[in-house]
This record gives structure tokens, sequence and C-alpha cells, in this order.
């Protein structure tokens, strides 16, 4: 499991001394035991819930580090772009422009979407096949401009 692989990770970062990779990885494991008892009941993640919960911490980072760039802190933005390679290596890899410009025309042809009513059900439809592959707002975005 993913999740057994972070934590072997994190005990290698340990022992080579590694304070970013230790951080970052701690983080991650933090934030994917609060996913597991966040709720009714606790459970447990499998991979695609693990892989869920490093996506949001990506989003995060990108966030902090936009921030911290437009504060001028240009050295927490550093910090923040090298914890996002660090949790890049545990997902999957992005599609490419091309890649994601053909999804989306497939789905498009399969499901015969046409205005901007059918927003929704044209990003849970696109969505459901990238799969966490590509950002969410080029997504929209590029749903939104064959909607146009």
């Amino acid at each position: 499991m993913l999740i057994e692989q972070i934590r072997t990770d994190l005990t290698t970062a340990m022992k080579a001394k590694d304070a970013l990779r230790q951080r970052t990885l701690r983080s991650v494991i933090a934030a994917v035991q609060e996913a597991q008892v966040a709720g009714e009941s606790a459970t447990t993640l499998d991979d695609d819930g693990v892989r869920a919960v490093l996506t949001s911490q990506v989003k995060r980072r990108v966030d902090a580090a936009e921030a911290f760039e437009s504060g001028g802190a240009t050295d927490r933005a550093a910090d923040e772009r090298a914890e996002i390679e660090v949790l890049e290596e545990y997902l999957p890899a992005a599609l490419g422009d091309d890649e994601l410009d053909a999804i989306v025309s497939d789905v498009f042809a399969a499901n015969a979407f046409a205005s901007k009513a059918d927003m929704g059900a044209a990003m849970r439809a696109v969505n459901a096949e990238v799969a966490g592959r590509a950002d969410g707002r080029v997504v929209a975005d590029l749903v939104k401009s064959r909607l146009a």
C-alpha cells in the first residue's frame, strides 16, 4: 500500500537526516491519519484515498507558495515548492496538454455535451477519466472553452 511506502521512506529519510523529506512525509502521514478518522466512523484509506490526500497536500503547498511569492518571502516559497516535488513522487505522472485535450475530446464525443448547462456533468465525466492526473483549474478551463 502507498501509505506503507511513505512510512518506509520516512524511516529512510530519518536515517539519512533529510529534514525536508522528513517534514513533508510526516505531514502527509498526519493528513492521512486525520482523513481516516474524519466523519462518523474511522476508516482505512486505500491507495486512491491516500492519493487524494496527497493531491490536496500538493494544492495547499501550491497555494502557499503563491502567497509567499506575492508577499516577497521567496525562501519560504522555495521550501513549499521543494515539498511539492517530494509529494509528486507518490502521485501518478501528470497528463500532458495533448493527452488532456484528447481525453476531453473523447468524453465530449461520447456524451454530446454542448451547452454551459452541461458543465457539471462534463466536469464529472472528465474528472473520472483524468483521475487526479491534471490540475483541476486547467481541466475546468478546458471544459469551459469547449462549452462556450
